[in-house]
């Protein structure tokens, strides 16, 4: 009882650590879904070099680890010059990383929408890109509710590879009290304990965007 006594005195340190992973998170996660709408709007149309160059950022950002880019970020751009705070690179990781994610989650529902809607649309009088952003884009973000809910939670977890950039983070929070009181368990404990609440709390907003598709048939739970 004692320990975790420790951890209660501590909770300041808790508290700042959570806090910068909510700021993280929501910022991130919501940079990362404009930045995915972006990018799958770009893959619109016949190839070309630009899609060509889009196809392979994403793909380029699926296949490295996320750890690696955060850190060519923090370490690598001040050797061009460029130095950002940990805080900013963190972001900048985040977003890119998980908006090249998004894009691909996005061109996944692309696939399999039919094309009647983009094209009544443009035989009616509208470009491509308004259509395209007033039409199709809502109903790929629909059919992909669910699968951009898990990708949200991914997310919320690369927070914690921040700590070794630097960041105040919960995982930073964690270690910072396990190093000074040496309660490694309890320590941790907590953290998995209010990562899991803020998973859980996007859980439950996901399902409740999705009930209404649920309700009309147009998504499965």
């Amino acid at each position: 009882m004692e320990t975790w006594s420790i951890v209660w005195e501590a909770r300041d340190t808790f508290v700042a650590g959570f806090t910068t992973t909510i700021a993280l998170f929501l910022l991130s996660a919501a940079a990362a879904s404009l930045l995915g709408c972006f990018l799958v709007h770009g893959l619109e149309g016949p190839a070309n070099p630009a899609r060509r160059l889009l196809v392979a950022f994403i793909n380029g950002m699926r296949m490295l680890p996320f750890l690696i880019f955060a850190y060519l970020l923090y370490y690598g751009l001040p050797t061009f010059g460029l130095r950002l705070t940990a805080w900013q690179a963190g972001l900048v990781g985040l977003s890119v990383y998980h908006g090249a994610y998004i894009a691909e989650i996005l061109r996944g529902a692309r696939l399999v929408l039919p094309p009647g809607p983009l094209e009544a649309a443009i035989a009616h009088g509208y470009r491509r890109g308004p259509a395209f952003l007033r039409i199709v884009l809502p109903q790929l973000v629909m059919r992909s509710r669910g699968v951009l809910g898990n990708q949200f939670i991914m997310c919320l977890k690369d927070t914690s590879f921040l700590s070794i950039i630097t960041v105040a983070e919960l995982t930073a929070a964690a270690n910072a009290v396990q190093s000074r009181y040496f309660i490694p368990v309890e320590a941790f404990v907590v953290a998995i304990a209010l990562y899991w609440a803020i998973g859980l709390a996007i859980e439950a907003a996901v399902r409740a965007a999705r009930r209404p598709g649920i309700q009309r048939g147009i998504e499965h739970d």
